[in-house]
């Protein structure tokens, strides 16, 4: 198929990406008011690190990715996956990595903390897409399609679930196997994957008492309104009070003692009390056609790589903000997953613009007839 390169970016999916990190500092900003009114030095350094390094050093990455032939990448994939893997797995060295509500996910290096799963989710879908486009005309072989992805999620489910941090296995297990399907994976094998995740899974909730918990609160939010149904009941009053047009900006009552994380695991909450149901499908529908955009970016890329790529960065990335906003809503058990954008940490919001760089580098070439 004739190919031909084009010089500029998707000038439309950049403006949509903006858009929503703009809006998402602004959002980010106000729920954080909630931090400011119980410590000031605590506001001041999560909005300077959210500022600081989250959009300036996550500006630079996005440009400097942007203008780098995303193909090196490719190059570099298995080295990639295995340094996110290795860094992941540093949260048990004592001494770098740190426990927080419970969960050892956390590396801190002098003044900056993150998690390393954050690198690991980015790290999988470079080196996937690296070997899915190596194999393409295999994938329908077990050996080459569902094997590989098989041995991957166990490695990562080995190292996640100990810390534990389910929510990233699951959305890990969830961009892999629709990046199969995209693959030209048979459908059979994709249905066959998502049945024994889900099994995984269900054995996993049996034997585990705080995702026991979570379900139950799901199945029932009024059974431990003082325990582990606080978080959602909250939420669900923070979005109700915000009636059709919400109480404005800024001026949630919710995000003062009462939401737990209003900055991070509980922003769309907040959002959804400032400004109300037509301020949170508005957010939904910019979502929606960020995603659209970005897989219309994917379909016209000039190699299956690149296909690959933007397709497991966009589903990743769709996936965990819906998760975000079915969670705080009642529709799904509350994950803690944070809303892409919007919540809380610089690092996450560094690597998310990195991404986007490397979206809109595979938007530079298309495919033609």
């Amino acid at each position: 198929m004739p190919r031909k390169e084009t010089k500029k970016i998707d000038r439309f999916f950049l403006t949509l990406t903006l858009i929503l990190v703009f809006f998402g500092v602004a959002m980010f900003t106000s729920a954080s008011l909630g931090v400011l009114n119980k410590n000031a030095n605590v506001f001041y350094d999560i909005l300077l690190k959210q500022i600081v390094l989250g959009l300036g050093l996550g500006f630079i990455g996005m440009y400097l990715a942007s203008r780098i032939d995303y193909k090196i990448w490719k190059k570099y994939a298995f080295y990639i996956f295995l340094c996110s893997i290795l860094l992941t797995a540093s949260v048990y060295i004592p001494g770098l990595g740190f426990s927080h509500g419970g969960a050892l996910r956390w590396i801190d290096i002098g003044p900056i903390s993150f998690q390393p799963a954050e690198i690991l989710k980015f790290g999988f879908i470079i080196y996937f897409a690296a070997w899915l486009s190596w194999a393409k005309h295999k994938v329908s072989d077990f050996r080459f399609g569902m094997l590989p992805l098989a041995i991957m999620l166990g490695l990562i489910a080995l190292i996640l679930l100990n810390q534990p941090d389910t929510k990233s296995f699951i959305l890990i297990s969830v961009t892999g196997i629709s990046m199969l399907f995209i693959g030209g994976v048979p459908m059979r094998y994709i249905a066959f994957s998502g049945i024994i995740v889900t099994i995984f899974l269900s054995v996993l909730v049996f034997f585990t008492p705080y995702l026991q918990d979570r379900v139950k609160t799901f199945i029932n939010p009024s059974h431990d309104s003082k325990g582990s149904a606080y978080q959602i009941q909250q939420s669900l009053i923070a979005i109700g009070s915000g009636g059709v047009f919400g109480r404005g900006y800024g001026q949630s009552i919710q995000k003062f003692t009462y939401l737990p994380e209003p900055q991070g695991d509980s922003i769309f909450a907040v959002l959804g009390e400032e400004l109300g149901f037509v301020g949170g499908v508005i957010t939904i529908f910019l979502y929606m056609l960020w995603s659209l955009r970005g897989f219309h970016i994917a379909n016209n890329a000039s190699d299956v790589f690149g296909r690959l790529l933007v397709s497991g960065i966009v589903i990743l990335m769709i996936a965990q903000s819906f998760l975000h906003i079915a969670s705080v809503i009642g529709v799904f058990p509350l994950t803690g997953v944070p809303l892409v954008f919007m919540s809380h940490g610089g690092t996450s919001l560094m690597i998310y613009l990195v991404a986007i760089g490397l979206i809109l580098q595979v938007s530079k070439t298309k495919t033609t007839i």
